[in-house]
């Protein structure tokens, strides 16, 4: 029996479940470039590009690629194609050092002003590799957007609204540092094994911190101590918050103007933005500065 080639006549690789491998299909990945929308100009970060469904059509648009691959193999089988314009790091997206990365990029692209992301992300790990992308922006790497598919459940709750049932964690500290667009809707058939969710294709464009906090820090420990308790009452939800009295928590709630009888999951980022910054003040007793977050 023949083993499966893609439509330029390259064996099709065997997907690793250990690394969470859903191939897109090729004609599905012609959808997904054309979402990107690639410019001649434009310097490339990939993230996961697998066998390459995206790395080729993406490098022959654009000036450059970056590709990062956990996978030994098929970083290797992408090395050996010699593809123009590509440059293959092997290792794990989410432990690479910034500056390796930086200088990755800044190797291939030494002209770029900015670099643009693309990625298949596994399911498993997509949440902390949009965290490790803010974390990249905060450290000075300049990166202008990011193009990667999620599973559906989570792009809706990276999109939701305060008040609704996906409202989310991820919606509050993504948002703050990133507009967040959906681009194109995915069935399992997409992909190869066919998963057994639907996914989205979403865009982080990035920009500074909107609206501006004293801590990141404080925003995202307040906003994951109240979102574990996200239907109970403020007045009871900011107790998730280390260290913070009930007398505390009622100084805050008293300073920012916001109801304590509210529950978390009706609060706008602005509010929350809003209650980090009363904590800091507060609670820490100091106007602090805003401070970098270190990568995850």
């Amino acid at each position: 029996m023949r083993e499966p080639t893609d439509r330029g006549g390259r064996t099709k690789p065997i997907p690793r479940k250990r690394f969470g491998q859903n191939f897109l299909e090729d004609v599905w990945a012609r959808k997904v470039v054309a979402a990107i929308a690639p410019q001649p100009t434009d310097a490339f970060l990939e993230i996961g590009p697998g066998p390459g469904a995206l790395t080729r059509p993406l490098a022959e648009a654009a000036s450059s690629l970056v590709a990062c691959e956990i996978d030994r193999d098929l970083a290797a089988a992408l090395r050996d194609e010699q593809l123009p314009r590509v440059t293959i790091v092997e290792g794990d997206f989410l432990k690479l050092p910034f500056e390796e990365l930086r200088d990755a990029l800044r190797a291939a692209a030494p002209e770029a002003t900015s670099f643009r992301v693309a990625g298949n992300l596994p399911y498993n790990v997509a949440s902390p590799i949009m965290f490790r992308l803010i974390d990249l922006t905060r450290l000075g790497l300049p990166l202008a957007d990011a193009t990667i598919m999620l599973q559906r459940e989570v792009a809706d709750r990276l999109l939701a609204k305060p008040g609704s049932g996906d409202y989310s964690i991820l919606a509050v500290l993504i948002g703050h540092r990133a507009a967040v667009t959906r681009l194109l809707n995915l069935p399992p058939g997409a992909f190869r094994p066919a998963p057994k969710v639907h996914s989205t294709v979403v865009r982080l464009l990035f920009h500074g911190a909107e609206p501006p906090v004293q801590d990141e820090h404080v925003l995202a420990s307040v906003t994951n101590a109240v979102f574990s308790r996200r239907r109970k009452t403020l007045n009871n939800a900011l107790l998730a918050y280390g260290g913070l009295t009930a007398s505390t928590a009622g100084r805050v709630l008293a300073d920012t103007g916001i109801d304590p009888v509210r529950r978390p999951e009706t609060l706008s980022r602005v509010e929350l933005c809003r209650l980090a910054d009363a904590i800091t003040e507060i609670a820490h007793g100091t106007r602090a500065q805003p401070a970098p977050i270190p990568m995850l």
